[in-house]
């Protein structure tokens, strides 16, 4: 059984006002490919396909038309909703797509039965029963009530979620056992049957990247990787950079298709090809993904940008593709200036700069006398954090002011991917 596994599309992202729609055409275009040539039995796509709950028609239309392209290969796709996704939106056509050998599996359904799905070789023979988990709200889960704590909630949501797999997966060993016996009367033989599992959510010491969402903020922060069960394979999705998980062949994040966010361009992006043998886990091959929108982040003076420019473009081979650049520079002065200074520095070089941001060597942060910062070059939680740095409040008083501001980040964020109440 050979198994594509991958990841956080975000089909319809706009990056600092930058459409991605080439990019993400042309990423689709290429998986098709990969699965034609490496003859590819299933592909898991383990949430965040889009990048919020609306997502713009061409997303819509480049998703569709994957799909109905995807088919003529005879690979079988599993679509699970991530924390971007809008669960309305994914099964709004989910029994249209059925019939194309697609199931999409959004969020919790009322049947835990919906969530265990026999993956089909291509020649039409059971490959492996997969435990197919999107992202677990913590309201599809959990009752709140006033007056929790929030060490409470931490422990209840982590309870719920290793219990919600527990129960799939139990679910899917039947299945495994029905699949076996069915075999034996057919043939007198059986062949052994992996258990693949899905997820997307943040494990205990994964790595996350600048365009990552926190998940479950203010209760649980990351999900011990020992909770899971012992499935032979466990496809995970959410945080952006490939990695292995505590170590392990077998849980593993495929991380994004394309750099969603400056601080990701530095390493490669890949999808995760799976291959089973005898009902276990034979080989994981990294996949490298081709980068179709180089994008370059510098920190530095105003000098040392000027050498970093030199240096990266020099001997470079000319590409038809500018590079998008964010800048950082380090000065104590404020230059009311810089962003001539920087664009006098571009002069000639194949990129376009998205974001120029300030850097003070020294002194301390303050929202009213930090080099005049805009808006534009701070995140939220910095925002926030220099507020209340300016105000005298004792250890308890801050650390609820705390985890009320993240409890409301979140309740917005649930709110940004359109999902009906």
């Amino acid at each position: 059984m050979r198994v594509l596994h991958s990841s956080d599309w975000h089909l319809g992202q706009h990056f600092m006002g930058k459409s991605r729609e080439p990019e993400h055409r042309a990423f689709l275009r290429w998986l098709i490919d990969q699965v034609r040539e490496l003859g590819v039995d299933a592909l898991i796509v383990a949430g965040d396909i889009f990048d919020t709950g609306t997502p713009p028609s061409y997303a819509r239309r480049l998703y569709n038309h994957f799909i109905v392209e995807l088919r003529e290969t005879g690979c079988q796709l599993v679509v699970l909703g991530g924390n971007h996704d809008s669960v309305s939106t994914l099964h709004e056509s989910r029994e249209l797509l059925a019939c194309l050998d697609t199931r999409v599996i959004g969020g919790v359904t009322e049947d835990p039965g919906d969530q265990v799905i026999t993956l089909h070789r291509q020649d039409g023979t059971p490959g492996a029963v997969l435990c197919a988990i999107p992202y677990l709200r913590p309201r599809d889960l959990l009752e709140s009530h006033a007056g929790e704590s929030r060490e409470y909630k931490r422990d209840a949501l982590a309870s719920a979620i290793r219990e919600h797999y527990t129960v799939i997966y139990e679910l899917a060993r039947a299945q495994r056992e029905a699949l076996l016996a069915s075999q034996a009367a057919e043939s007198g033989a059986e062949q052994a049957l992996p258990i693949i599992a899905t997820g997307h959510l943040t494990t205990v010491g994964g790595q996350i990247s600048e365009s990552v969402r926190e998940l479950y903020i203010g209760t649980l922060e990351a999900f011990p990787a020992a909770a899971f069960p012992p499935a032979d394979y466990i496809a995970l999705g959410h945080l952006h950079r490939a990695q292995k998980v505590a170590g392990t062949e077998h849980i593993r994040y495929s991380g994004s298709p394309i750099a969603l966010s400056f601080d990701e361009s530095t390493r490669g992006k890949q999808v995760l090809l799976v291959d089973f043998a005898g009902g276990a886990l034979d080989s994981v091959k990294e996949i490298e993904v081709p980068v179709w929108q180089p994008l370059l982040s510098l920190r530095g003076s105003l000098e040392e940008l000027a050498d970093q420019l030199v240096a990266h473009f020099e001997g470079e081979p000319e590409r038809e593709t500018t590079t998008w650049l964010e800048v950082e520079v380090e000065t104590d002065d404020y230059l009311s200036d810089l962003q001539l200074r920087v664009q006098e520095l571009l002069a000639d070089l194949p990129v376009e700069i998205l974001r120029i941001r300030r850097k003070r060597a020294g002194a301390a942060a303050s929202l009213q006398t930090q080099a005049r910062e805009t808006l534009q070059e701070l995140s939220v939680d910095e925002v926030f954090r220099r507020r209340l740095a300016l105000e005298e409040l004792d250890d308890v008083t801050r650390a609820r002011l705390s985890v009320a501001f993240e409890n409301l980040r979140a309740e917005l964020d649930e709110s940004d991917v359109g999902e009906a109440p």
